[in-house]
């Protein structure tokens, strides 16, 4: 039996993580957040921890002695990064430097969640794993920062890339887009959504399917991690609204400059995941199939 040890476990991604492993017998999994177990169940251990601490770091590394660790800790609200910095440095890179070293030092693998935020969007195509990352905000920056620190310190690790993460938030967690506009559009509220951004987004999901393909493949590197649907933020809007059937007149798009954005995000992120698909055997769900786990919907009808 593998222990696996889940960095984030109170967080949209760390959460699902911790549901889907702590049902497989193969694992004995225990999960650890800043904060005490947001929803407490039975298959797994939970412990409170700063990560940002390096001496409490080490001893949840002592007291566990993981064979795999999976970090889906971050600091990921660009907005906030790039009014943060120290703290978005602290989190996003030094904290992830630290965990890479301990992960050598108990001889644990390492799967490290990044996002596509590490390159600057000025591209007409899917990025793949082999092209360089050029963030245009410091979210990316410490992001990246953290890539290369897993990649140094480590023999044996997998990156995961994901874009856009979907799914149904418990009480407590942050939403995503596709929850806010339904709540929005079923509020009758108006919503503005960038029409000139591209990203492929991922259910929750698809990504334990992922981190589980890259514990089994012990083949170190970058791989995306993300959905096959490549499709514009506005994009996103319209198809909730059309699988919910709510009122779409309600969402209008504006470019980027219309929106006026405080942050500069890249304008088209989307990631290729022929990798995954080729060596990991990864395939994910399409938007309509993740609407569907995400709103519970049968027949077009939407229920809470």
């Amino acid at each position: 039996m593998k222990k696996l040890l889940i960095v984030g476990a109170n967080g949209f991604t760390g959460r699902r993580l911790l549901t889907d492993f702590a049902s497989d017998p193969t694992y004995s999994v225990t999960g650890c957040s800043l904060s005490p177990d947001i929803a407490p169940s039975q298959g797994y251990a939970f412990r409170q921890t700063d990560i940002r601490d390096t001496a409490a770091l080490r001893q949840l590394f002592e007291t566990v002695c993981p064979d795999v660790v999976v970090n889906t800790s971050a600091l990921s609200v660009p907005d906030y990064c790039e009014n943060h910095r120290a703290e978005a440095d602290l989190l996003n890179t030094k904290a992830v430097e630290q965990m890479a070293q301990l992960c050598e030092t108990f001889h644990a693998r390492f799967i490290h969640l990044s996002t596509d935020f590490v390159f600057d969007g000025n591209t007409d195509r899917l990025y793949t794993e082999d092209d360089i990352p050029l963030p245009v905000n410091y979210y990316g920056l410490t992001k990246l920062a953290g890539e290369k620190a897993v990649a140094l310190h480590c023999s044996d690790y997998a990156i995961a890339r994901v874009v856009i993460i979907y799914g149904k938030a418990l009480p407590g967690q942050h939403g995503n887009i596709f929850q806010l506009v339904a709540n929005k559009l079923r509020g009758g509220e108006t919503i503005w959504v960038v029409s000139d951004q591209w990203r492929t987004p991922t259910f929750v999901g698809d990504i334990s399917v992922g981190v589980e393909r890259l514990l089994t493949v012990p083949v170190n590197g970058i791989f995306h991690i993300c959905g096959k649907d490549h499709i514009s933020i506005a994009e996103i809007a319209y198809r909730v609204a059309d699988y919910l059937q709510l009122d779409r007149s309600l969402i209008y798009p504006v470019t980027t400059e219309e929106m006026g954005e405080a942050t500069p995000r890249p304008r088209n992120s989307g990631l290729s995941i022929e990798k995954a698909r080729r060596i990991l055997g990864y395939e994910p769900c399409s938007i309509e199939e993740g609407m569907k786990k995400t709103f519970g919907c049968t027949d077009g009808r939407y229920r809470i």
